[in-house]
């Protein structure tokens, strides 16, 4: 008692714990630092009280820290002294309650379904103690625990009635109810629970089919960036070497046109030069005439004529043809034309590159049909291979229908015959997208998909469908659905019909089936990779007259 009566003097009154930075204001109360800060922080006036005695202070106090009492306050801590719960103890708006508490109530730990009520962990306690209270049911807190109540009369609802799927109490089915079907809550809430368990099945399925689809379009994502990176690499290659090509025969034809310059104009100096040559002696001997024109002595005239009118014939015609500025236009002429044909060439292959470019598939999977017309887009079909067959099978209706029999059939000995299972597989092979139905009577079938490469003598796990990693099937009954794939069993929910429809697409990697009644309901769906054609199949149950019959759909 005396431990407690010290821990109510050094607690604060505001938060209930031991103080922290302990501060005493002016009518000697002490407070914590923060606490009452935040107090007067709030108050809206200018006049600032003590929250216990509320005497009021003007102006507001100033604080400083009381070393004396937070010594005081260590050495309790020192002795083992326990602080008051913490804040986070207490019930908050969002929290639930105890509702044993009386003033500041603690957080509630446990909700009672019996007693209707919820308990913080000391008021819990009586629940563990009290052997009669051990059997309440105690669940999480809960803030709606009147909503077990039955309003009409006040009593707590533990049944379930299925007729009007509503919660009642015990006395309902008397009066409101009466006639009803009516259950345990605890009866209902076991059949939910296992409707909810498929459901979580069809969820985890569809999160590892997801996944499977995220995976598979990183992969994707990847071959596209490095399929894209060595087609740039490739294409910069080769552009870089049709660039190298264009500019080593535009330096040939530079080197040429150039060669030829040199060729041309030398040999036009050369003539030029000797044409200078040529006007520079008729010069030099017209100036001789001229002389000898204007002799006097008629003599010296007469001997000197003669040598001096002789004129040597000249080495070159008298005309010169010049074709002007035409000298490589021809080449000119000839680099257009190549221009030409280039830029037509590679406009007419750019456009089949860009056609290439557009055609490039993702391959991305394809959209499963919505409506049965959908389906029937892809219906094929389906002809039983006797050579497959089991030898106690009869094969009828153009091979489209199989039953079990007593006695052998008289089909010819086969390598591809199956032993030991009553199974039978198609003639055609299946690839793209394909949509096919059977029907079936009697206890039940397994519709099935399968490798042609899958085993047909030996054990159950080598040969039957479903029971390998070479087959996939589906097990429906008249007491419901099942699809195994190696080895592995999956329990299917759904309508129960005697015809279920297979859509497959091979190249997606896509198989589905469905439960075939006024409407199609998807009862499972495989996301994988097929690495070869398949064949369908279907295997009998060892029950005398069981049939399966692959429907001829229109």
């Amino acid at each position: 008692m005396a431990s407690i009566s010290r821990k109510n003097t050094f607690s604060c009154l505001i938060c209930l714990d031991l103080l922290k930075d302990p501060v005493t204001i002016p009518c000697g109360h002490s407070y914590c630092m923060n606490c009452i800060k935040g107090y007067w922080d709030v108050e809206e006036k200018r006049i600032y009280s003590c929250p216990q005695c509320r005497q009021t202070f003007t102006p507001r106090p100033v604080l400083v820290k009381n070393t004396m009492l937070a010594d005081l306050v260590e050495e309790l801590k020192k002795t083992g002294l326990q602080a008051a719960p913490a804040d986070h103890c207490y019930a908050g708006p969002e929290d639930v309650a105890c509702d044993v508490c009386t003033g500041r109530k603690m957080k509630a730990v446990k909700s009672c379904l019996f007693c209707l009520a919820s308990y913080c962990e000391k008021h819990l306690q009586s629940h563990y103690d009290v052997v009669p209270l051990r059997k309440h049911k105690l669940v999480e807190p809960s803030k709606k625990l009147q909503e077990n109540i039955c309003f009409r009369r006040d009593e707590v609802m533990k049944m379930f009635c299925r007729t009007d799927q509503q919660s009642i109490c015990y006395l309902c089915p008397v009066d409101e109810h009466k006639g009803h079907h009516t259950v345990s809550a605890a009866a209902e809430r076991t059949e939910r629970q296992r409707e909810l368990e498929v459901s979580q099945q069809k969820i985890q399925q569809r999160i590892q089919d997801r996944e499977k689809d995220v995976k598979l379009l990183q992969q994707e994502v990847e071959a596209i960036n490095q399929s894209a990176d060595k087609t740039v690499e490739h294409s910069e290659k080769i552009f870089t070497e049709l660039i190298h090509l264009i500019q080593k025969r535009s330096s040939d034809v530079k080197q040429q046109i150039r060669s030829q310059q040199e060729t041309e104009v030398s040999r036009v100096k050369a003539l030029q030069e000797k044409l200078e040559q040529e006007i520079t002696e008729l010069k030099r001997k017209d100036a001789e005439l001229k002389q000898l024109s204007h002799t006097g002595d008629h003599i010296q005239f007469l001997h000197n004529y003669p040598s001096l009118s002789a004129l040597s014939e000249s080495t070159h015609s008298s005309s010169i043809n010049i074709r002007p500025l035409s000298y490589f236009e021809d080449v000119t002429a000839a680099v257009s034309v190549i221009r030409e044909k280039l830029r037509d060439f590679l406009s007419e292959e750019w456009r089949n590159i860009s056609l290439t470019l557009n055609e490039v598939d993702v391959l991305l999977p394809t959209p499963e049909p919505k409506t049965r017309a959908e389906f029937l887009k892809y219906s094929c079909e389906i002809t039983l291979d006797p050579s497959t067959a089991h030898t106690q099978l009869l094969l009828s209706e153009g091979n489209r229908k199989v039953k079990f029999v007593k006695y052998q059939q008289s089909y010819f000995d086969h390598p591809d015959k199956f032993f030991g299972w009553l199974q039978v597989l198609s003639r055609e092979s299946l690839t793209g997208r394909c949509y096919w139905e059977v029907r079936r009577s009697g206890r039940g079938i397994f519709v099935a998909v399968a490798y042609k490469d899958i085993s047909r003598a030996g054990t159950l796990n080598e040969c039957g469908f479903g029971r390998n990693e070479k087959s996939w099937a589906l097990d429906f009954s008249k007491n419901g659905y099942t699809f195994w794939h190696n080895n592995v069993q999956t329990l299917v929910s759904g309508p129960r019909s005697p015809r279920v429809g297979v859509y497959l697409d091979h190249r997606a990697g896509i198989l589905s089936f469905y439960s075939i009644s006024e409407t199609m309901t998807l009862l499972h769906r495989v996301q994988t990779t097929f690495t070869q054609p398949l064949y369908a199949g279907v295997w009998l149950y060892n029950n005398y007259g069981d049939t399966a019959v692959f429907i001829k759909l229109k």
